[in-house]
């Protein structure tokens, strides 16, 4: 199916990353124009909206609502909603102790985490909307390691946090998931290293001390008994 150029397919984008919710005309002027809308933008506007309800007329259902347009999603499944609901079930089954499940499910998830978000619509919706995107990425994977911590697999996840860690040096939980797997394997010196590089960047690069999840693992692992405390 092809759905227009940029401008259309940022349009559908932001309908769909609101969930339902109504997306005003200034939202949509935005993302599509950000502080140089044409005047008749408005027009265009109504084209987009006219030529999206064309394509996705037996999928969804486009509605005026006030000063704004509002998705509704008839049972069709895009990767976004699928990776929300995927993450969700992940957590649940967490919290209630099913971790085989939590992993597959959150593994799903980032599955569908190709790269590359939002290709094809405007520099405006993708630079907005990126670090949210990000945000909820890891945030399954870090959801995604513990359930592997919970379920033992402590030397499987090793190279993957290091990999994590060297690409998100700031992200303390994924710095204090990589040193209790360390300590689980044996590799306390190794461990406490990664404390201290973690804790030297922290003060060098935001002039902050760590946070309560590296520093607890720490005093856990110079004790012998290092608790990572699950994510809220």
């Amino acid at each position: 199916m092809h759905l227009g150029g940029t401008k259309q397919k940022t349009v559908l984008a932001a309908l769909l990353m609101a969930d339902g919710r109504v997306v005003s005309d200034d939202r949509l002027s935005h993302v599509l124009w950000r502080d140089r809308p044409p005047k008749t933008a408005e027009a265009q506007i109504y084209t987009y909206i006219s030529r999206l309800r064309k394509l996705l007329d037996e999928h969804v259902s486009i509605s005026r609502q006030g000063h704004g347009y509002a998705m509704s999603i008839r049972g069709a499944i895009f990767d976004w909603a699928e990776f929300t609901r995927l993450s969700r079930m992940g957590r649940d089954a967490f919290a209630d102790g099913r971790f085989r499940q939590a992993s597959k499910q959150l593994s799903e998830a980032l599955s569908l985490y190709k790269g590359g978000a939002l290709t094809g619509t405007t520099e405006f919706l993708q630079s907005e909307a990126a670090t949210g995107l990000e945000e909820a990425r890891m945030v399954a994977l870090e959801g995604r390691i513990e359930a592997h911590i919970a379920l033992g697999r402590y030397a499987d996840l090793v190279p993957e946090l290091l990999n994590v860690v060297t690409s998100h040096p700031f992200r303390e939980r994924v710095r204090a998931q990589l040193m209790f797997v360390l300590h689980r394997c044996g590799r306390q010196s190794d461990a406490i290293g990664v404390y201290h590089e973690g804790r030297q960047m922290l003060a060098e690069e935001l002039g902050v001390d760590p946070g309560p999840m590296m520093s607890e693992v720490y005093q856990g692992i110079l004790t012998g008994q290092p608790l990572l405390r699950c994510a809220a």
